[in-house]
C-alpha cells in the first residue's frame, strides 16, 4: 500500500518500517539461543560391536542345485543323498517354483523346463528375451513375437 507525503499528495514515501523485522529477527536469535544448548546434549548409546566384515565371493562357495527330467536333485552335477533329497523336497512342499526365462535357448528348452516336476508356474522377462535375440526392447519385432 503506497504512503504519500502530507505536503504533497503526488510524492510517495520511500522508507521502509524495519521494525517488525528487526522484532523477527530478535525472536529466532531467542529461540536458538535456547534450543542450541539443548543441540550440543546428546545421548549415550550402547551400540553393539559390528561383525566380521564381508568376505570375498569364491568360486568354491557357490552351491548349484539342478532337477532332473525324472524330478531327481543333484547339487554341484552329482546326485545327492535320498536324505538330502527327502529334506529338500520336505522343505519345498510349502513354496512355489517359478522358472524366469530370459534367454533364446531357454525358450527353445520351454518344452522341457515345463515337464520339471512341481513346477508351479513360469515367467518370461520381456527384456532381457529381447537383448539375448538381439533386438533389444523390439517388444513388437516378429521374431520376438515369434519366440
Amino acid at each position: 500500500m503506497r504512503r504519500f507525503s502530507q505536503r504533497n499528495s503526488l510524492v510517495t514515501l520511500s522508507d521502509l518500517n524495519v521494525t517488525p523485522l528487526i522484532d523477527l529477527a530478535f525472536v529466532l536469535l531467542i529461540i536458538f539461543m535456547i534450543t542450541t544448548p539443548l543441540l550440543e546434549q546428546g545421548l549415550s548409546l550402547d551400540l553393539p560391536d559390528g561383525g566380521q566384515p564381508d568376505r570375498a565371493l569364491k568360486k568354491e562357495d557357490i552351491r548349484t542345485v539342478e532337477v532332473d527330467k525324472a524330478g531327481g536333485y543333484m547339487l554341484d552335477g552329482e546326485k545327492i543323498e535320498p536324505e538330502l533329497e527327502s529334506y529338500i523336497r520336505d522343505g519345498a512342499k510349502d513354496r512355489l517354483l517359478i522358472v524366469n526365462i530370459e534367454s533364446g535357448p531357454a525358450m527353445e528348452a520351454l518344452d522341457d523346463i515345463l515337464a520339471v516336476p512341481d513346477l508351479d508356474g513360469v515367467l518370461i522377462g520381456p527384456h532381457d528375451l529381447s537383448c539375448s535375440l538381439g533386438l533389444p526392447e523390439q517388444y513388437d519385432h516378429p521374431d520376438f513375437l515369434a519366440a
